[in-house]
């Protein structure tokens, strides 16, 4: 854990995975049917949670593939004005294109409208990998959307590859978008591989279990890959917090509530905020609990990357909030 935690303390990440672009009708609340409006801004979990590290203080380098067109130089310019390090985002041309997403601010029924059709985040490959320098990293971030289709799957796993022999923490998002997939037992089969190369596995319930072949056993596979091949673990449960399990040790820890505007964009927060948390030196249970606060935060603004909160906007929540439900 020591290593590991001296890694994460360099507070340099090297994050493999999507960047987009998001529409979301204005005013809050507004179906998408009804609207007449839209708002934009940088989506994509790798994209979010690369974001959410920088306006922490942290170094991020998004490693992806946009098309060389307007929504791609919008999410590159997106990115470079949050502070993300772009050297590694391959403009692509051809008939790919940046990933789309139209979703509602609002709870009750709200509907997520993604297109990926011929993604050109997908396009990564071996090559890409091999042109980058990880050597001065602290973590190597990718999540499970990644490894959905080829060349970006081939790609990851020998970007993992790389990584590992350099000594960096290997750190996966599960993210299981089951319309990415050719088939759940691909997903269920690749997505167990890449948990089993990564020490830190963030994922929620849904997740573990479908790792496991069945919801009721995803509380054990998280057990059985803290145990086995992971440092960290963090088993999420929507309203009734986590469990994170590390070693011997399982720490159990709540929620921030507050009321939801929209469900989106809080795991890739969560992320950002553990790693933040593990980075400026925070035990283990309060970095998870950061996590669990700038998820609170993000839920409850709109946007993705624009809702992700910076130190001032964590400080003044909890100063503002009565503080997390028991575990």
């Amino acid at each position: 854990m020591h290593a590991l935690t001296q890694a994460i303390a360099k507070n340099r990440f090297a994050v493999f995975g999507r960047a987009g672009m998001d529409l979301f009708p204005d005013p809050p609340g507004t179906a998408t049917v009804d609207a007449t409006r839209l708002e934009v801004g940088l989506g994509g979990s790798c994209a979010n949670i690369a974001v959410g590290i920088c306006k922490f203080g942290g170094q991020a380098s998004l490693i992806t593939s946009v098309s060389d067109d307007a929504v791609g130089w919008y999410c590159v310019k997106q990115l470079e004005d949050y502070g993300v390090e772009t050297g590694y985002v391959r403009r692509i041309t051809g008939e790919f294109r940046t990933s789309l997403a139209v979703y509602e601010s609002r709870v009750k029924n709200h509907q997520t409208v993604i297109y990926r059709n011929g993604a050109a985040d997908f396009q990564v490959t071996e090559d890409d990998v091999d042109h980058i320098d990880l050597a001065g990293f602290g973590g190597f971030i990718t999540s499970g959307t990644v490894f959905s289709a080829e060349p970006s799957r081939g790609a990851g796993f020998h970007a993992i590859d790389k990584a590992r022999a350099l000594g960096l923490p290997i750190i996966f998002d599960v993210d299981y978008r089951p319309y990415s997939w050719p088939s759940a037992q691909v997903a269920s089969d690749v997505l167990s591989r890449v948990a089993a190369a990564s020490d830190i596995i963030v994922g929620n319930d849904e997740e573990f279990g479908f790792m496991a072949g069945d919801i009721d056993l995803g509380l054990q596979k998280a057990r059985e890959l803290a145990a086995t091949t992971a440092a960290i673990v963090v088993y999420k449960m929507g309203e009734k917090g986590a469990i994170t399990f590390a070693g011997d040790e399982e720490i159990h820890t709540g929620i921030y509530p507050v009321t939801a505007l929209k469900p989106t964009g809080a795991g890739d927060s969560f992320m950002a905020g553990l790693l933040s948390g593990l980075a400026a030196g925070l035990d283990l249970e309060a970095a998870v609990l950061r996590g669990s606060a700038c998820a609170a935060i993000v839920v409850a603004r709109p946007g993705c990357a624009p809702a992700m909160p910076d130190q001032a906007g964590l400080d003044a929540f909890l100063a503002n909030h009565p503080g997390p439900t028991p575990a």
